[in-house]
């Protein structure tokens, strides 16, 4: 009867024993789970990774999306461009903790046994969606010229002036710009150019301004003012020489901004602005076009060395791929690709970014859609 009570109390002790050693590993895991981030709340630590790992993608495939567009309009090819809707990230952290023991008899040969684990399973699972530019709407912002109240914002803004009319207008009171039409290039007037080079001048000597006015009738309209007072003497003379350069009135101060391709009443300003198709071919004559294309007649003639070399804009090719490129496509088993270094061509990739959010090429249109789950 007593050697009953003993094993009794031996079996009740290694029970106890298990028990703690249970209870102490338990507490080890949990406070160990308790200091990982994701065991709190997984959500908001993805917040700043996230964040900007999308948005720096969705910028990089954006860059590449228009450079390809550019290059495909060189080889009189249909441009497609693809909008990323939306993305939708989904994450999950399972985690679980088993303990187990097992208590023996004295006299058992295994003994004591206590086991522990702990298991996790992290999931990332985003959702997201494109949106195929189609419509009619959109082939209308595509080829509708800028409003050219828009295109003097962004000089009001800082953009400069020569840099941002000589990609979007065709011609102001009938001086014309550099053009590419119907497969051929047009060289600027030297009217036109050098109108460009003053008018930066007498910006950033904030010697002229524009504003909206509303009408009801009309609607909105661009107002450009000269300045009169506080201007300095070689200012003065540069307007004046903007005035002859572009046959606008020597007596005029206020100019209302209209579209038209020639010169119009003395109080106006005609600019003859650009679609976006037409900023994209006028780029694209800058190409830089293989050899072997040039001589298969596949892609349409472009611009001189000099006149590339005055523009300033230049975009690459070749057969391997570059190792550091602000922008680099593949297109026809070739590379075309716009040097890091090079601060013109990529000030004038990202306007051209940047103009697409001046034309209405939205879309209302119910469209297609493409979910791409990426597990």
């Amino acid at each position: 009867m007593k050697s009953k009570r003993a094993h009794y109390q031996r079996l009740a002790g290694a029970i106890s024993d298990v028990a703690s050693l249970i209870l102490r590993e338990l507490w080890i895991w949990l406070g160990a789970c308790a200091l990982l981030p994701g065991c709190a709340s997984l959500g908001p630590t993805t917040i700043v990774a996230d964040r900007f790992d999308y948005s720096a993608a969705i910028a990089d495939s954006w860059k590449q999306q228009t450079l390809l567009n550019i290059v495909k309009l060189r080889y009189v090819d249909l441009p497609i461009f693809v909008d990323v809707a939306s993305v939708v990230s989904g994450y999950s952290l399972q985690a679980g903790v088993s303990v187990s023991g097992t208590v023996s008899t004295a006299n058992a040969v295994q003994g004591n046994l206590l086991a522990s684990g702990i298991q996790g399973v992290y999931t990332d699972r985003p959702t997201i969606t494109y949106t195929p530019a189609t419509g009619q709407k959109f082939v209308r912002g595509l080829m509708e010229p800028i409003d050219p109240k828009n295109i003097f914002l962004m000089l009001q803004s800082g953009y400069a002036a020569d840099f941002v009319l000589g990609m979007t207008v065709e011609s102001l009171n009938g001086v014309r710009n550099r053009a590419t039409a119907a497969g051929m290039v047009r060289e600027a007037d030297p009217e036109f150019r050098r109108a460009i080079e003053l008018l930066r001048d007498v910006q950033a000597a904030g010697a002229f301004s524009m504003r909206v006015e509303e009408d009801k009738i009309k609607g909105s309209t661009g107002v450009l003012f000269f300045r009169r007072e506080d201007m300095p003497a070689d200012i003065v003379e540069k307007v004046s020489e903007i005035r002859r350069l572009l046959k606008m009135s020597p007596g005029t101060q206020r100019f209302t901004l209209t579209y038209s391709p020639a010169r119009g009443a003395d109080d106006e300003l005609s600019v003859n602005s650009r679609s976006m198709l037409q900023i994209m071919l006028a780029f694209s004559s800058y190409l830089e076009v293989p050899e072997a294309h040039m001589k298969d007649h596949s892609a349409l003639p472009g611009i001189t060395q000099t006149a590339a070399q005055q523009g300033g804009v230049r975009i690459h090719s070749g057969k391997d791929r570059p190792a550091e490129a602000y922008a680099a496509v593949r297109y026809r088993d070739y590379w075309f690709w716009i040097d890091q270094g090079d601060l013109a061509t990529k000030r004038a990739l990202s306007a051209i970014m940047l103009f697409f959010t001046l034309t209405d090429t939205g879309s209302k249109e119910p469209l297609p859609l493409i979910t791409i789950p990426a597990q």
